[in-house]
């Protein structure tokens, strides 16, 4: 079945890197995979000796639309991505346009932070199982008080993505699918880098 461009999934393939991404209503260009890479070294190379497992990185750009992969695990000594789906917080898109506004670290803002996370312990909670985050910037240090985690959210899938152009919100996590959540869990684990920002 034929679909608009706009509600089409993408897969772009370059250089050995798959991108996958569900457009959005307005259609974003996903960055290179030479500014993902790039936005996961530069990370380690800021905060890197807060880091202790420096192999994979998380790189959140969130100046593309909810509906769109942005989530991208970098494998920094090859250089391979893989890229998922995550929400945004509702206090970032107020009006639920699928795009990111603003960032905030206020508690009660329900907002995404941007900045550098480092993943911290998993546990088992209302979203099942979860993994913290400790914000390492003044724009994320209220993390933890603020329980910011990576989680599973039944608003997060393609299927969603494909039929409303957006994905539903959080409350500022970074709200995975339950089918991708495994694989966050198991390539993330405690001690990296996640890097939320706008590439």
């Amino acid at each position: 079945m034929s679909m608009p461009t706009t509600r089409r999934r993408l897969l772009q393939i370059s250089g050995g890197v798959a991108l996958a991404a569900a457009a959005s209503p307005a259609l974003a260009l996903a960055p290179p995979p030479s500014s993902i890479v790039a936005a996961a070294r530069n990370g380690l190379a800021r905060v890197g000796s807060r880091i202790p497992n420096r192999d994979v990185v998380a790189v959140a750009d969130f100046a593309r639309p909810s509906a769109q992969a942005r989530l991208h695990l970098v494998d920094v000594q090859n250089g391979r991505i893989t890229s998922l789906l995550v929400a945004h917080g509702r206090g970032s898109d107020p009006t639920h346009t699928g795009w990111l506004s603003r960032f905030s670290n206020a508690e009660g803002s329900n907002c995404t932070s941007e900045g550098a996370f480092l993943t911290a312990g998993e546990y088992v909670g209302a979203h099942g199982r979860s993994m913290r985050l400790e914000g390492l910037d003044p724009s994320n240090d209220n993390a933890m008080a603020r329980a910011i985690v990576i989680h599973q959210a039944a608003y997060v899938s393609p299927q969603i993505a494909r039929a409303s152009g957006v994905l539903g919100r959080s409350e500022g996590c970074f709200a995975v699918s339950a089918a991708d959540l495994p694989r966050v869990l198991q390539q993330l684990g405690p001690g990296r880098l996640l890097v939320s920002a706008r590439l």
